[in-house]
């Protein structure tokens, strides 16, 4: 393990890329290990951020990317013009683009399909841009300034039980996404429903209906 150690800070492009591919897989644990990192010198307090700005920008617009490469698929089309809730996705992410972008990229669960039904709906490239930047910026700055703080200070540098930060970190912040999914689940269960018809489907209004050049 030290020698891990030693030729992590003995090469800094390989915690550097070590960072971006990890934040793909779950960008709470990059976040996490490179605050930790950075605290205990491994990589420098810039290089790590860095990589983790680009690390999650970069994993939002590859699903960006999936989802206009999806509009390929007719099957696929063709179910999506049966679900009115995807239209009023639609509607939300066409005229307010930034702010619904900015709230889904904060919504534990939502990331992934949503930013995916970007690239799917063709919302302009560069207003998905800006509100990924803006979003991702703000998120990365607090959750890993905040780590690494309290890594750097001086009481737990000296503590023997210094290397149980990282865990602890993701563990509180894996528990708060959990419970940010739980409450926005909760609040859109308490939503009154539109009544369904005998047949026991929702009727949808000519409003909703869509043909096969809208989705």
């Amino acid at each position: 393990m030290e020698d891990y150690i030693t030729l992590i800070q003995q090469n800094t492009w390989l915690a550097f890329i070590g960072i971006v591919l990890l934040s793909y897989l779950l960008e709470d644990l990059a976040i996490v290990t490179a605050a930790v990192m950075a605290s205990h010198g491994s990589i420098s307090f810039e290089a790590a951020l860095l990589a983790i700005f680009i690390g999650i920008a970069s994993g939002d617009a590859l699903l960006y990317a999936l989802g206009l490469w999806s509009r390929r698929w007719r099957g696929l089309r063709y179910r999506l013009l049966t679900m009115p809730l995807l239209r009023q996705a639609k509607r939300r992410l066409q005229h307010h683009a930034i702010v619904n972008i900015v709230i889904i990229r904060f919504i534990p669960g939502l990331r992934s399909v949503g930013f995916t039904l970007c690239g799917y709906f063709q919302i302009p490239f560069n207003r998905f841009l800006i509100a990924v930047l803006l979003a991702t910026a703000a998120w990365t700055a607090f959750v890993f300034g905040l780590i690494y703080q309290v890594g750097n200070s001086d009481w737990l540098q000296q503590h023997p039980l210094k290397w149980l930060l990282g865990p602890i970190a993701l563990f509180v912040l894996l528990a708060f996404n959990r419970m940010a999914k739980r409450s926005f689940q909760q609040n859109n269960h308490h939503a009154k429903p539109k009544r369904p018809s005998s047949s026991g489907v929702y009727p949808i209004s000519k409003s909703h209906t869509a043909s096969k050049g809208e989705l």
